[in-house]
C-alpha cells in the first residue's frame, strides 16, 4: 500500500504490505503505519478484476498469519485503528479529511486480513492472533486487553455514534461490513454455529448495553437509502498514474475489492433488482438480520431479536416494560415506507417478515393503515414473478400475506380499495379491479404454478390457508376473479379423475401381476382429496357469508354447474356440498323461470334478485375458517441458512472464494 499503489499488479511486491507481513515487528507508534494508510488504489470493478486482486494478495497475506505470532503486527494494526477512532466524531464534525481517511483505510486493511484468518483457520485459533505481542517467541499474553471485543465494541460505537456524511460514509459502510464478516465464520461451518467467540462478545459484556442503539441504527440505514457520494465530493481527488481515485468511499465502497461483499464467486452477475444504490443501506440490513437471527446464549436470549420484537413507534408514548432493556422507538411512518419500496429483495421482505410476525406494535400500526395496497401489491408482484423468484422468497411473500388474512379487518378493507391498470398482471387486462380480488387471482396463480412445476404441498397449504382466512369477507368479486375460483376447483376435479383412474388401473393391474411394486396412488389421492374439500369449503364460506356481496362468484358457479355433480355423494364432501348444491339449485330454477337467451346483465340481475329472496336459513352453518401461522419447532435450522445464503448471494457482499466456503446456505443447512 502506501501513496504510491495504484493498481492491483503493484499489491504483491508492495514495500509496505511486505513490511506488515514480514518478521520485523512494527510499533504503534512507528511512523509506518502514517506511510502504511495513505494508500491510493484503482478500485477492481468486477468480480474477474476482484479475484486478481485476492491472488496479488494471497502470498502477502499468507506471510502475515505465519510471521505474526513472532510481530504481533495485526495487534498493532488494530490498536493503530483503535487510536484514531476515539478522535473520529470530532474529525467529522471538523471535516478532517485526511484522518478519516486513514482510519478507513486502517478498518479497511483489518476487514481484509480478518477474511484471511477466517478463511484459513477455525475460531479459537483465530482469536490467539489477536493476543500475540511478544517477538521473541511464538507466545501471547493471557491476560492482556482481549482486542476482539474491544475492536467489536469499537465498530458498534462507530456505526452509532458516528454522523453519516459524506466523508463518513465510507467508513460507516466499512465498520457494517466488518461485524459481518466477523460473524461470517457461519460460511465455513455445515452446521449452525451455536456458540462462538463473535456470538460470545455481541450477546454479553461491554456490547450488550449498544444493542438497541445498534438495532436502531441499522434500521434508520434501511430507511434512510443513502447513496454513495459521487467521485470527488469525501475524501482526496488524486490521480496516480494508474490513473485510479485515491482509494476512499467513492472508489472503494462502491463496488469492490473487500469492503463490499459478492460471495456469488467469480462470473457471478447479479440480477438487476439486485443492484442496490445504496451499498450501506443493503450492508446495514443484512448485518440485522444476521444478528437477529444468532442463536440464543444458553442463559441470555438473543438481544437483538428482542430488540426487533419490542421496539415502537416513535408516536406511542407508553411506557416500556421494564422485562426488556433493548426496547426504543423509532419512525413506524418511515419504516413502512422504506419497507414498500423495498420489497424486491429478499432481505427487504425477510425484515417485513419478522416485523410482522414477532412485533406486535409493528403488525398493529401497519394494519390500520389506509394505503396498505403500497405494502400487499409489491408482495403480490413477487408472488406473481414466482418462475423468476428463488422458492425462499417466494415462501416469505406467502407467509406475510398469510399473517395478514388473519386480521378480518384487513380482509374486509382490501376489497374496498380499487386498483387501476395493473400492468405487471399480464394474462389479463385489468384496468380496475379491488385489491381483495388481484390477491385471490395472485394466490390462485401461485397455486395452479405449483400444481404443475414444483408440487410443494407446504406452498398448497399457505396459500389455501390465506383464501379461506379471507373468503367470509369475499365482497364484489371482480368476474375473472370469480371465474379463476371456480376453473382452479376445475383444473382440481381433473387431476381428481386422473389419479382415481390411474388408481383403478393399477388395481386391476395388481391382480394379474404379484411381482410389480404399485405406486401410491392412495396417498396421491387424499392428498387431491383434501384440497378439493379446502376449495370447497372456500366457496362454501363466501356463499354462506356473502352470497349477496358476490353475484360473479355465483354466476361463475351457475356457468360450471356440472363440475359440481360427481362431489354430491362423494362420502368425502357430501356434507359441504349441501349449501352449494341448494345455491345452485336454486338460482337454475330462478333462471329457467325467467326464460331462455338471456344476457350476462340479465342473468346478473336475476342473482341479484335472488340473493334477497333465498332464506339465509336454510345455508347450513359451519365453523368460522380460520388459520394462523405457526412458525416451526425449530425455526433456526430454515431462517440462518437462508440469512447466510442471502449474505453469500448478496450481490453487495465480500468477495469469498467459492471453494474455501463449505455452502452453509439453503441448499446445505
Amino acid at each position: 500500500m502506501g501513496a504510491n499503489s495504484s493498481s492491483i499488479s503493484d499489491l504483491s511486491e508492495n514495500e509496505y504490505l511486505k513490511r506488515l507481513s514480514g518478521t520485523e515487528s512494527i510499533s504503534e507508534n512507528d511512523p509506518f503505519w502514517n506511510q502504511l494508510l495513505s494508500f491510493s488504489f484503482t478500485t477492481p470493478n468486477n468480480s474477474t478484476e476482484l479475484k486478481l486482486l485476492e491472488e496479488a494478495t494471497i502470498s502477502v497475506f499468507k506471510s502475515l498469519v505465519e510471521n505474526n505470532p513472532r510481530t504481533g503486527n495485526l495487534g498493532a494494526l488494530i490498536k493503530v485503528f483503535l487510536s484514531r477512532t476515539k478522535e473520529l466524531k470530532i474529525s467529522a464534525e471538523c471535516q478532517n479529511h485526511l484522518f478519516i481517511w486513514q482510519a478507513h483505510n486502517a478498518l479497511f486493511l483489518i476487514s481484509c486480513l480478518l477474511k484471511v484468518f477466517i478463511c484459513q483457520m477455525p475460531e479459537e485459533e483465530m482469536q490467539l492472533h489477536f493476543t500475540y505481542e511478544e517477538k521473541s517467541s511464538i507466545t501471547y499474553h493471557a491476560d492482556s486487553e482481549d482486542l476482539i471485543e474491544e475492536l467489536l465494541c469499537c465498530l458498534i460505537k462507530l456505526i452509532i455514534d458516528i454522523p453519516l456524511l459524506d466523508i463518513t460514509y465510507g467508513i460507516s459502510l466499512e465498520a457494517v461490513s466488518t461485524l459481518v464478516i466477523f460473524l461470517s465464520c457461519q460460511l465455513f461451518h455445515k452446521e449452525i454455529l451455536r456458540q462462538s467467540i463473535s456470538h460470545k462478545y455481541l450477546m454479553h459484556g461491554r456490547c450488550l448495553p449498544y444493542t438497541s442503539r445498534l438495532v436502531k441504527t441499522l434500521l434508520y440505514n434501511f430507511i434512510r437509502q443513502e447513496k454513495r457520494p459521487p467521485p470527488g465530493t469525501h475524501i482526496f481527488e488524486q490521480q496516480s498514474d494508474g490513473g485510479g481515485l485515491l482509494y476512499g468511499l467513492a472508489s472503494g465502497v462502491a463496488t469492490g475489492l473487500w469492503t463490499v461483499f459478492t460471495l456469488g464467486g467469480v462470473g457471478s452477475k447479479p440480477a438487476p433488482h439486485q443492484e442496490q444504490s445504496s451499498p450501506l443501506a443493503s450492508q446495514s440490513l443484512l448485518l440485522l438480520l444476521v444478528l437477529a437471527n444468532l442463536t440464543d446464549a444458553p442463559d441470555t436470549p438473543n438481544p437483538y431479536r428482542q430488540a426487533i420484537m419490542s421496539f415502537k413507534n416513535t408516536q406511542d408514548s407508553t411506557a416500556f416494560p421494564s422485562s426488556n432493556p433493548h426496547a426504543f422507538q423509532i419512525n413506524f411512518n418511515s419504516l413502512y415506507t422504506a419497507l414498500c419500496e423495498q420489497q424486491k429483495s429478499d432481505q427487504a421482505t425477510l425484515l417485513l417478515y419478522m416485523l410482522l410476525h414477532q412485533n406486535s406494535n409493528v403488525r398493529t400500526y401497519m394494519l390500520a393503515r389506509t394505503d396498505m395496497e403500497n405494502l400487499v401489491v409489491p408482495i403480490l408482484e413477487i408472488l406473481y414473478h414466482v418462475e423468476e423468484r428463488n422458492s425462499h422468497h417466494v415462501y416469505m411473500a406467502l407467509i406475510i400475506l398469510l399473517i395478514l388474512t388473519e386480521d378480518d379487518g384487513f380482509n374486509r378493507s382490501i376489497h374496498e380499495v380499487i386498483l387501476k391498470n395493473i400492468t405487471w398482471y399480464s394474462e389479463r387486462v385489468l384496468t380496475e379491479i379491488s385489491l381483495g380480488s388481484l390477491l385471490i387471482l395472485v394466490v390462485i396463480r401461485t397455486i395452479q404454478y405449483n400444481m404443475t412445476r414444483t408440487r410443494d404441498k407446504y406452498l398448497h397449504t399457505n396459500c389455501l390457508a390465506a383464501l379461506a382466512n379471507m373468503s367470509a369477507q369475499f365482497r364484489s368479486l371482480h368476474q375473472y376473479a370469480a371465474q379463476r375460483i371456480i376453473s382452479l376447483f376445475s383444473l382440481l376435479s381433473k387431476k381428481h379423475n386422473k389419479v382415481l383412474e390411474q388408481a383403478t388401473q393399477s388395481l386391476r393391474g395388481s391382480l394379474s401381476s404379484d411381482d410389480v411394486p404399485l405406486p401410491d396412488y392412495a396417498q396421491d389421492l387424499n392428498v387431491i382429496e383434501e384440497v378439493i374439500r379446502m376449495m370447497l369449503e372456500i366457496i362454501n364460506s363466501c356463499l354462506t357469508n356473502s352470497l349477496h356481496h358476490n353475484p360473479n362468484l355465483v354466476y361463475a358457479l351457475l356457468y360450471k354447474r356440472d363440475l359440481f355433480e360427481q362431489f354430491r355423494t362423494h362420502p368425502s364432501f357430501q356434507d359441504i356440498m349441501q349449501n352449494i348444491d341448494l345455491v345452485i339449485t336454486f338460482f337454475s330454477s330462478r333462471l329457467q323461470q325467467a326464460g331462455a337467451e338471456l344476457s350476462v346483465e340479465r342473468v346478473l340481475e336475476i342473482i341479484k334478485q335472488g340473493a334477497v329472496a333465498l332464506p339465509k336459513d336454510r345455508l347450513r352453518k359451519f365453523p368460522e375458517l380460520k388459520f394462523k401461522y405457526v412458525e416451526e419447532e425449530q425455526p433456526e435450522e430454515f431462517f440462518i441458512p437462508y440469512v447466510w445464503s442471502l449474505v453469500y448471494n448478496s450481490a453487495v457482499a465480500l468477495y469469498w472464494n467459492p471453494q474455501d466456503i463449505q455452502l452453509f446456505t439453503m441448499d446445505s443447512g
